[in-house]
């Protein structure tokens, strides 16, 4: 595979696929983002959680009443809007949460197999820099490059 951004985009889509068919905890791959996503940050609203996952504020909005059904989601009245609700981590999701530690680690070792120590470091420093590099484009360019 020629393109580096087609190969980084069919990466993302099979570890998708094989994490959501081990499916650690009983859940999809979606509602472990949205948990790690609220379990990092404590308090986001429901928008700024759809802006984070990429995703539209309806699809958030169902995720997070079947996780508030299953006891996993928090809403709270947001003290500065009541118009608002902030989304928190139920007790018991990060615990939850912890059960992605072994899977993922397995994840990993079966992704890097026959890679030696220091290409699994070195592959792991250069998927920074990538990243870090389109972070600093979205942040510094111009709204029309980001948007589209």
């Amino acid at each position: 595979m020629d393109n580096l951004a087609f190969a980084f985009a069919d990466i993302a889509r099979l570890i998708r696929k094989r994490f959501d068919a081990e499916r650690p905890g009983g859940l999809t791959g979606a509602q472990w983002r949205v948990l790690g996503a609220v379990v990092r940050e404590p308090g986001l609203n429901q928008g700024q959680l759809a802006e984070r996952l990429e995703v539209e504020p309806i699809t958030v909005c169902r995720m997070i009443d079947r996780m508030q059904q299953h006891g996993l989601i928090e809403r709270r009245s947001d003290p500065q809007d009541r118009r608002s609700r902030r989304l928190f981590a139920a007790p018991h999701a990060e615990q939850l949460l912890a059960q992605l530690v072994e899977p993922g680690e397995q994840l990993v070792a079966r992704m890097t197999r026959g890679m030696d120590p220091a290409d699994h470091q070195a592959l792991s420093d250069l998927i920074r820099v990538v990243r870090t590099n389109l972070l600093d484009d979205m942040l510094f360019a111009p709204a029309e490059m980001v948007h589209g």
